[in-house]
């Protein structure tokens, strides 16, 4: 049904089958990373299906979701309130999401067993300076996080090339963060099967780095569609959703840093 011929501003969605199939490539990647890490026939394959799935489902549902806002004019000014709750929700979930990592962290550091020494970090288990790599990153990505609030306001002000260009130097801030993040894991003189210390070190500030991956993507296909012309000063929660979610990534990281690398390294 058309927009014209609808009598109420709300979107009712077509029938569509990528929930399901995003379900399948979630489970099919679950499934095989865990074959994999146990070495079963079959386990890369699986692992490699899934994730190409999952991509090739992000990839068609955006394409709808633009179709959807901006050639047919479904997204209304409430249509688009009822999106920033459902980002707002998605973001509180996120958040309850890196509490556990918290909380296993600090469950085990502020009452250290006698297994690793009583102390924290565990005795004898070199750590990593906060002041090296992570501190640079902080710098990183707090600029990149100035960088995409430059673009959110010159896109209000409908300045779309001091827009892209803001864009861009936020991917580039995130993709070299993810690349010392990466630099960091190899050089590391710990892996996560180094006790609690190593698991939580690692679920937490990999877990971080995934999001980072997930939300840099997220500003690359904004960055995409600002450039074909997508957004308006009045119409661009696609991009909205995106800064919010790329914040909240920054506040994430500030947590990590000062409670795991810095207080807990110390």
């Amino acid at each position: 049904m058309s927009l014209s011929a609808a009598k109420h501003p709300y979107h009712l969605v077509d029938p569509s089958p990528w929930p399901l199939v995003a379900s399948l490539g979630a489970f099919t990647t679950t499934v095989g990373g865990v074959m994999y890490m146990h070495a079963y026939s079959g386990g890369g394959l699986m692992l490699s299906t899934g994730f190409l799935l999952i991509l090739y489902t992000m990839f068609v549902w955006w394409r709808d979701v633009y179709r959807e806002s901006t050639l047919e004019g479904y997204h209304t000014s409430l249509v688009q309130w009822g999106l920033r709750y459902g980002m707002i929700l998605f973001i509180v979930s996120e958040i309850m999401f890196f509490l556990a990592f918290f909380w296993a962290f600090f469950h085990s550091s502020l009452a250290p067993t006698i297994e690793i020494g009583a102390v924290w970090p565990p005795k004898g288990l070199p750590v990593l300076s906060a002041w090296e790599v992570p501190f640079l990153n902080t710098i990183i990505l707090l600029s990149s996080g100035a960088s995409v609030t430059w673009a959110h306001h010159a896109i209000l002000a409908s300045k779309r090339s001091e827009a892209l260009i803001s864009l861009m130097l936020t991917i580039a801030l995130a993709i070299l963060f993810t690349f010392f993040q990466g630099m960091e894991y190899i050089e590391a003189p710990f892996t996560i099967s180094d006790g609690i210390y190593g698991s939580t070190f690692f679920l937490a500030t990999g877990f971080h780095g995934f999001h980072v991956i997930i939300g840099t993507i997220f500003l690359i296909i904004c960055t995409l569609r600002l450039k074909e012309n997508h957004f308006s000063r009045k119409h661009h929660f696609g991009f909205e959703a995106a800064a919010w979610y790329w914040h909240f990534v920054d506040v994430v990281w500030l947590f990590l840093f000062v409670s795991i690398y810095w207080w807990g390294g110390a």
